[in-house]
């Protein structure tokens, strides 16, 4: 089926299948805070749940030009243990042995292949497909944030959380993409962040041609050293050849422009940056509202003295509702974070009319593109993960201040 995809649902390699079919998937604190929508509360199953809450929370808030919510078909046991078995070879080692996939569902999801043009002939024009995962766009100003975290208001989470994961080994560079600069609707700063993307992909960035990964390796990876980047640049720019009318060594600048032009135009962005800013308190005062939510002590509070959770009452005071509407938007707003955009485009032929009403003009060849954005990953929070997403982000914060003060005393 040119144009579609199924996605299939992974499962961690840990969990234990003990659920009965009939069984609501969502937690009893996750269904009371989405009790207004009867099929997120109702779903008996992950595809459910998922196609549920892409339909009713992120399409409405994303658009649905942008957003595919899909279809949920059929699948037998025996069909998903041959997609385990054929795709094991394409994911990285560190997904391998994290996840597998869900040879217990019954069901997975059908959706449009962003790669490619859905009623495009791909034998006729080449299509390139780009992957971003553009993270959070935005500095957080809330006034519940710790003092000793000075940093938030200066430093994108982005920075701060590279720093940990060279400690950790996930990654061996840092890299110099600035989500800021993404969202800043500047065309100069966009063509910016998408140079950076180029020069360390890590897995936030992909390129496909024709739905075939041709940029990036697998899971975004394609090597620590510049020499290494530099050879992957060289084999993308030769992939272009028939898609970007520009010679040798100039084709990665025009895709540069027009991957700026195509992102300020299509105002995917700015869709996506209301939604991450829906988070108004940061992790640090919607923990707070967390413990309200399940009725529990606040442990945050409890580690905190007494002195400094004064500080934090106002939280504590607010009603159920209340905070049930902070905690709602603060997952939707993770979400946001979290997802990938995929923006697809291939060119104008000459003497063709230009039928589509996204078209994006290359200056610098004067070639005309068609494009489309989309987004995917619309993944779901759980409400559960809310006390590791507080003490991940605390992690993050505490190491880059410390390296930036271990900096600072050498110098």
């Amino acid at each position: 089926m040119v144009g579609k995809v199924l996605r299939v649902q992974k499962t961690s390699k840990g969990d234990a299948q003990s659920k009965s079919i009939n069984d609501p998937i969502l937690s009893t604190h996750d269904r009371l805070l989405w009790g207004d929508i009867e099929e997120l509360v109702t779903a008996t199953s992950k595809e459910i749940l998922a196609h549920s809450y892409v339909q009713h929370v992120m399409r409405p808030l994303l658009a649905s030009e942008h957003v595919d919510a899909g279809k949920r078909v059929l699948v037998s046991r025996e069909f998903l243990e041959g997609v385990a078995t054929q795709t094991l070879s394409q994911r990285p080692a560190w997904r391998v042995d994290a996840a597998k996939v869900d040879t217990l569902s019954d069901s997975a999801l059908l959706i449009s292949d962003h790669s490619l043009f859905q009623h495009g002939d791909i034998k006729q024009a080449p299509c390139i497909a780009v992957e971003i995962k553009p993270k959070c766009g935005f500095l957080p100003c809330s006034r519940f944030i710790g003092k000793e975290n000075f940093m938030k208001n200066n430093t994108t989470r982005f920075k701060m959380h590279q720093a940990l994961k060279v400690l950790q080994g996930e990654i061996s560079n840092t890299s110099k993409y600035d989500p800021c600069d993404l969202f800043s609707g500047s065309r100069g700063r966009i063509r910016q962040a998408i140079e950076a993307l180029f020069l360390t992909p890590q897995n936030n960035f992909r390129i496909f041609l024709n739905g075939t990964l041709v940029f990036g390796g697998l899971g975004g990876y394609f090597g620590g050293s510049e020499s290494d980047a530099q050879e992957a640049l060289g084999r993308l720019d030769n992939a272009l050849m028939g898609l970007i009318h520009a010679g040798p060594g100039q084709r990665i600048n025009c895709c540069h422009e027009l991957l700026a032009e195509i992102l300020f135009k299509s105002g995917a962005l700015v869709r996506l940056l209301e939604v991450q800013k829906l988070d108004k308190l940061d992790i640090e005062g919607v923990i707070h509202a967390y413990f309200n939510v399940i009725s529990q002590p606040c442990r945050v509070c409890k580690d905190l003295g007494e002195e400094l959770s004064q500080i934090y009452q106002v939280l504590h005071s607010l009603s159920l509702k209340e905070s049930m509407d902070i905690m709602k938007n603060y997952l939707v707003a993770a979400t946001a974070k979290d997802c990938s955009l995929m923006v697809c485009f291939w060119p104008v032929g000459v003497g063709e009319l230009e039928t589509h009403d996204r078209y994006a003009l290359l200056h610098s060849t004067s070639q005309k593109f068609y494009y489309k954005s989309s987004f995917i990953d619309l993944d779901m929070k759980p409400l559960e993960k809310m006390y590791y997403y507080y003490e991940l982000d605390q992690k993050i914060v505490s190491y880059y201040t410390s390296q930036i003060v271990k900096e600072a005393c050498c110098n």
